[in-house]
């Protein structure tokens, strides 16, 4: 009578692992701005220690979203951008190089693009006569 138990509980324990979900584009809405994901090279995602999974089709809403409260910043286990270089393939935001420039047309107008490595990132920079933004310097333009 015990081993079951043991099994669903867990099956139950497995089943609720926090992870990423892939964006869909077409059919996912931005959470801020309620738009349908429509560009592969933008989108970025929140995954909370509950597992809720909040999705954004620019950068601009997540960094709304990170910086409104509705979760605590410390209750949120991945903070994902999508690498402008590669389409929907997911950068822990954190580590990401950011480039702004009048010349990026990001869903919602931010001018930021994320990339996962910093010659991915000179390269457009150059192209772009953009800024290098860090994450820290990211969050605090959006406040």
């Amino acid at each position: 009578m015990r081993l079951p138990t043991i099994i669903v509980l867990g099956f139950f324990v497995l089943s609720c692992e926090v992870k990423p979900e892939p964006l869909r584009y077409g059919v996912d809405a931005c959470y801020t701005c309620k738009m349908t994901l429509m560009d592969t090279k933008y989108g970025a995602e929140v995954v909370t220690v509950k597992g809720k999974v909040y999705k954004f089709d620019d950068i601009n809403c997540m960094v709304d979203f990170y910086n409104s409260g509705d979760e605590p910043i410390d209750e949120m286990v991945y903070k994902l951008v999508v690498d402008f270089a590669q389409p929907e393939k997911f950068v822990v935001a954190q580590d990401a190089f950011y480039l702004k420039s009048d010349r990026i047309r990001s869903p919602m107008a931010s001018g930021i693009a994320a990339f996962e490595t910093k010659t991915e990132m000179d390269v457009h920079k150059k192209e772009w006569k953009g800024i290098w933004l860090s994450w820290g310097e990211l969050v605090t333009e959006f406040k």
